[in-house]
């Protein structure tokens, strides 16, 4: 929702290094009279006792570093009025050495504004900065081609620029709202219409921008308040911290995340005392608020309501800047921050890194470099709340820390991944263990052999399936009671009424889980054959019997399982007929250390059925278990 024109629009001003910005913005401080003459006049004189002809950037390049090397360096941001609106631009820096301050800036604006110098055309710089205006999902975005003046006012070579601009910023899904010919230092098209461009028939840059809205306090999102701090005074607890988003009322029950607990707001606190107290909360508002519960909350918490609170997750997707001179690879670990939030995380993959010049994307590539985009997956050592930036702009975005350092940031995308709240949470209250007569032992006299569970996991035509059915006829030929639990099988009636979403393939390996761990508790060979993409899903059905559990990746590379594609599921999710397709359009997290890898890939089908029936007869062979250990 926008916010009245009273309140300022910020703009960022970006693009490559040398086309103008600095320019740019002192011209137009100029011409809408913010800059008073003695300033002009100053710079006029210092320019002249340094022997350098004046610029309108020496207005911006405050510190002496930046002037001697004739580039902006740092984040400025500067207030100024135009009619009725008023405005602050943020000047951010081109160079790419500097791109962590244009990361901050652009993050923080409300609007636009991408400068191309019309003699020099699309740069490094400019493609870059247009991704990251994507990435960080501004839409209010003006392309303004500056130093017309470099090429005659030439109309024709302004339409050729304009449509290679086109061209490339459509395929990051960024759509200008206009594109202006303009010459900074002289003023031309900025806050007047250009007498030396009568061709032109658009809005002035200034015109433009006062199109432009100001998108405020989120209060119509979810309600997400992330706890500062824990004050207690006058023996009451008091929750400090700031509403990023949503309202927070007197008398709402509030849940806070991760820790899944609830309470009730009792009283909204502010300091001074306010003399209207206050009872509810909105969007931008620091305050404090008691509970009437002494539930255990501590500074990164988040609390919602629960219809509609964050995802719990120890795992998501992102799509990431990356600033440090060290590469991030696979395995780095660093610290994840997001509103008050900050905790470990690891680098699970690298997903898919984008050259920004080209849109050329590199998937499952080593590392990423300083200044290179990327999608990466991040995992983190305990469930944590989080957002997708397209559900929440708000608290969607992240920076990375390592040491004292930003060395990346993005936003947040748990696309393709469940939301772990709701497998932890029990429904049924008043239940107790079954104590049986008979155990384990008991049962492997009876049987000639324990139970177990052999979790086969690996991408759609792998050959789980095929070998799991060739592993239990094998075994029962030997003797031993094994049956498969696959996804046709349990689908047909355990599992029917649940889909292919993220939320319903985690209930659905929660439930074979739990099946799996009671068949191998009655004495059952039990084999499943699931892709189970998840680490997290498989290490929950592995909690639910973990003397039983047994996991066998059955590994084979997306391209070899697109050639064997036996049920054609492939074909169908290149084509879009099949969503949220494991390996295509939904992640696949290949087990770090399972008890067993079989590999199709090189390996024939007898070889493999001969190497998992060895390893479960090891496994769970009475007979075997006596031989070594008379052999021992």
């Amino acid at each position: 929702m926008s916010e009245p024109l009273h309140l300022p629009l910020r703009i960022v001003i970006v693009g490559h290094v040398d086309h103008g910005k600095s320019t740019l913005i002192g011209r137009m401080l100029n011409d809408t009279g913010a800059l008073p003459e003695s300033k002009v006049r100053e710079l006029e004189a210092a320019a002249k006792g340094r022997g350098v002809p004046f610029e309108w950037s020496f207005l911006l390049d405050s510190f002496q570093a930046e002037r001697d090397q004739a580039i902006t360096i740092d984040t400025t941001q500067i207030r100024f009025k135009h009619g009725v609106r008023e405005f602050v631009i943020i000047d951010a820096p081109g160079h790419k050495e500097f791109l962590k301050n244009m990361i901050s800036g652009a993050a923080a604006a409300d609007a636009a504004v991408l400068i191309v110098d019309a003699a020099e055309g699309v740069r490094e710089q400019t493609k870059r900065h247009a991704y990251l205006l994507h990435l960080l999902g501004l839409k209010q975005v003006v392309v303004a081609i500056n130093k017309m003046d470099r090429i005659n006012f030439d109309h024709g070579k302004f339409e050729a620029l304009v449509q290679e601009l086109k061209e490339y910023l459509h395929t990051l899904g960024v759509r200008p709202t206009a594109f202006i010919p303009i010459a900074a230092r002289d003023g031309d098209n900025l806050a007047n219409a250009s007498t030396r461009m009568d061709w032109y028939k658009g809005k002035t840059l200034l015109d433009q921008l006062h199109v432009f809205e100001r998108f405020g306090a989120p209060v119509a999102l979810p309600l997400r308040f992330p706890v500062q701090d824990v004050y207690r005074v006058d023996e009451k607890r008091i929750l400090v911290g700031r509403i990023e988003s949503g309202v927070l009322r007197k008398g709402d029950k509030v849940l806070f995340s991760p820790t899944n607990e609830t309470a009730t707001v009792t009283d909204i606190v502010s300091w001074p005392d306010r003399h209207d107290k206050a009872f509810e909360l909105k969007a931008g508002e620091v305050f404090g608020v008691t509970l009437d519960q002494p539930i255990f909350v501590e500074r990164g918490h988040i609390g919602s309501h629960a219809e509609h609170a964050p995802m719990l997750t120890n795992v998501f997707r992102t799509s990431l800047f990356w600033l440090s001179k060290n590469p991030l690879r696979v395995g780095n670990s660093y610290k994840v921050r997001f509103g008050t939030t900050e905790t470990a995380v690891t680098v699970q993959s690298i997903d898919k890194v984008v050259d920004t010049d080209d849109l050329k994307q590199t998937e499952q590539a080593k590392e990423v470099v300083k200044n290179a985009v990327a999608e990466v997956t991040l995992r983190a050592g305990q469930l944590i709340a989080v957002d997708s930036y397209s559900d929440n702009h708000k608290t969607g975005r992240f920076v990375l820390v390592e040491g004292a350092d930003i060395v990346g940031g993005g936003l947040i995308s748990m696309e393709g991944y469940a939301d772990q709240r709701r497998l932890m949470q029990p429904k049924s209250e008043n239940i107790y263990a079954v104590d049986h007569l008979t155990d384990a032992d008991a049962r492997a006299q009876k049987l000639g052999h324990y139970g177990g569970v052999f979790w086969f996991t690996g991408l759609s035509g792998a050959g789980k399936s095929t070998l799991a059915m060739l592993a239990e006829k094998a075994l029962f030929e030997r003797g031993y009671h094994a049956y498969v639990l696959d996804g046709d099988n349990v689908r047909h009636g355990l599992n029917k009424d649940l889909g292919f979403s993220p939320d319903d393939r985690a209930e659905n390996i929660r439930r074979v889980g739990e099946v799996s761990a009671l068949m191998a508790d009655a004495g059952i060979v039990c084999i499943t054959a699931f892709i189970s993409p998840y680490r997290a899903d498989r290490d929950r059905a592995r909690s639910a019997s973990p003397r039983h559990f047994n996991e066998i990746y059955i590994k084979a590379n997306i391209e070899t399982c697109e050639k064997r594609d036996p049920k054609g599921l492939y074909v169908k999710a290149r084509k879009g007929l099949i969503t949220e397709f494991t390996g295509i359009d939904s992640p696949y997290e290949a087990p770090e250390n399972p008890e067993m890898v079989v590999d199709t890939e090189v390996n024939s089908v007898e070889v493999c059925v001969k190497q998992i029936v060895d390893y479960i007869e090891a496994a769970v062979s009475l007979k075997k278990k006596r031989e070594n250990i008379i052999a021992a």
